[in-house]
Formats: structure tokens, sequence, C-alpha cells
């Protein structure tokens, strides 16, 4: 008889289990997926093929919630659930917020490409129509100042080329504080102070609750790049393509024969910008075994509280990547 009971037991679990697959959550999982050695991914013409080390593009998978994988991580350490409008924009479906992240993979690859040549001596021009506004977050009092078809040509007076530095320099101010846009607007240009508020996922994250996309643009590179993400998205890659490309291009191990991984978007100017999932990519790099990973100064926290073994190395620039690895190789 008990051994009955139990198994009618674990047959109802079973059961919820299985039904709980297809109930959908109005929330994303965000948990650990994997790092990519950047070397499998980046070919550089002329290429030094000598070095010993590596350095690692991590990534993270988000998912949309079923009551199963809801509960699973809920009690996970190493998944993260988020609200679905703090991810999709509230007129976006899966399919099109996805085609945006390619977009913004795209942007980044760029990007890389030209920070790594300037660095390494190689002039580099950049061709832009500017940065279209074409959603906004819920709740946000930016749509109360910019409308969907605004283009962004400049942020607090500096000329702007692509989605991601608006970004990184909305980003780089306490919470509160105010940007000023200048936009076209139906062949007008506009000056606009737009106020900030906290990131809905970490509130020490300055946003102005804005979607974007670059338009067409072109950066003029003098040699062969080729930069193969798959069905990676996002622009969170940026300063560990620099590093793998500059790598490539340069005649020295800049790795010191190291395993290092790390995060971070990049603008022009080789700052390196705050990401979102930072405790679960520090985890994809220490199950790849990664010794250092290079986290940006704004993550540090966040990522002070979630790694074990591998040894943080906060970054602002490129710069204070460059000099940690000089010290790598002394």
């Amino acid at each position: 008889m008990k051994l009955k009971r139990l198994g009618r037991v674990f047959l109802v679990i079973a059961v919820i289990v299985v039904f709980g697959l297809f109930i959908p959550i109005d929330y994303y999982v965000v948990r650990p997926s994997r790092a990519v050695d950047l070397n499998e991914l980046i070919t550089v013409e002329g290429a030094d093929t000598g070095d010993e080390g590596n350095f690692y593009l991590v990534t993270v998978t988000q998912q949309n919630a079923s009551l199963t994988s809801f509960a699973v991580a809920y009690f996970h350490p190493h998944m993260e659930l988020r609200p679905t409008d703090s991810v999709l924009p509230s007129d976006m479906d899966e399919e099109e917020y996805r085609g945006l992240l390619a977009e913004y993979m795209t942007e980044s690859q760029h990007m890389a490409k030209v920070v790594a040549l300037r660095e390494s001596g190689y002039d580099v021009t950049i061709i832009s129509e500017g940065v279209e506004v074409i959603g906004f977050l819920e709740d946000t009092e930016a749509a109360n100042y910019l409308q969907e078809g605004d283009i962004i040509h400049e942020v607090d007076g500096k000329e702007i080329y692509l989605a991601s530095e608006v970004t990184v320099l909305v980003q780089d101010r306490p919470v509160g504080d105010d940007v000023t846009l200048t936009i076209e607007r139906d062949n007008r240009e506009l000056t606009i102070t737009v106020p900030t508020y906290p990131g809905p996922n970490d509130p020490e994250i300055p946003r102005i609750g804005i979607y974007i996309k670059s338009l067409p643009w072109e950066p003029i590179i003098p040699i062969d790049v080729n930069i193969d993400t798959g069905s990676i998205g996002g622009p969170s890659a940026g300063l560990m393509f620099v590093l793998e490309i500059m790598n490539q291009l340069l005649p020295q191990d800049l790795t010191g024969g190291r395993n290092i991984a790390g995060t971070g978007t990049i603008d022009l100017d080789g700052k390196v910008g705050r990401i979102g999932g930072v405790k679960q990519k520090i985890i994809a790099a220490e199950k790849a075994g990664a010794e250092y990973f290079f986290v940006p100064e704004g993550n540090l926290e966040e990522a002070q509280a979630s790694s074990a073994d591998i040894i943080l190395v906060p970054v602002s620039s490129l710069e204070d990547a460059l000099d940690f690895l000089a010290q790598l190789n002394v």
C-alpha cells in the first residue's frame, strides 16, 4: 500500500511538472550559457597565429518562463527571473526583440573593428546617419520628451554614430542626472533634456527608457576582419572582440599564455560600459576554466558577490584592460 501511495505521489508530481512546462508565466529566465574561444569566431587578415592563451566571449540564455522553469529558477542560485516588460518593449514581440539584439551584435562587431584597428595604428573612418528612437519602456518619462522616429545625433554635446554609444554615454553618470540630446525631428534640429531613472534590472544603472537602433552606417576598414558569432546577440562582447582582434594583429601575445574571459560594451573612445547578466557570465567563465575576468567598473559590486575562484579585473576603458595585460607579460 505504501509503495502504491508513493507511486501515486510521484505520478502526480510528474504530471504537474509536465503540464507546468506548457503554462506560460509573464517572466523570463536568465541562466548561464557558455564561454566561447574568440579565436574560433574571429579571423583577421595576416593574423599572428602563435599565441598560447585565449580570450573568451561569455553568454547567457534568456527564455520565456513556464510554470515549471519559473519554480526552478526561483530556487536556483545561478538563475535570475526578470518580468517580461523589463525585457521586451510593450509593442515588440519575441522575434522582433531578437532581431534588435542581432542588430546590437552587428553594431558591437563594427565598433570593435574600428577601436581595435585604430588602437593598432590603422586609419579608420565612419559614415553614419545617426540613431533612431524606435520605442519606449513602459512607464517611462522619455515618451514625454521624445517621439518614435526621432534621430539622435549628439549626447551631451558629443557626436554619436551608433546606438551602443548612446547607451554608454547615458550610463556614464549617476542615476537621476539629466541627459541632453541633440535630435532631428521633421527635418528640424532640437535640443532636448531628458531625465534618467533606475534601470528595471539594476537600480544603479541609469536609463532614459528608450529603444534605439543605428541607422545605416559604414566603417571604412583597411584590412579584412571577419567576426562570426552565429545566433549570439547583444552588445556586451565589445571589449573582448577588441582584445581578440588586437591579439591577432599584434606580434605579442596579449594574453600572456592565460585564459581570459570578460564582458562589457565599448564605445569609439574605448570606454567600457556596464552590462546585464554579469553573475551568469562569471559562472560560464569559471566553468570554462578562465583564470581572469574583465568586468566593467559599474558591475563590480555585483560581480564580487557572484565570483568564487576566478580573478576579477575591473575596467572602465580599453586602456585599463591593456595595462593589466601588459603586467601579465612582464
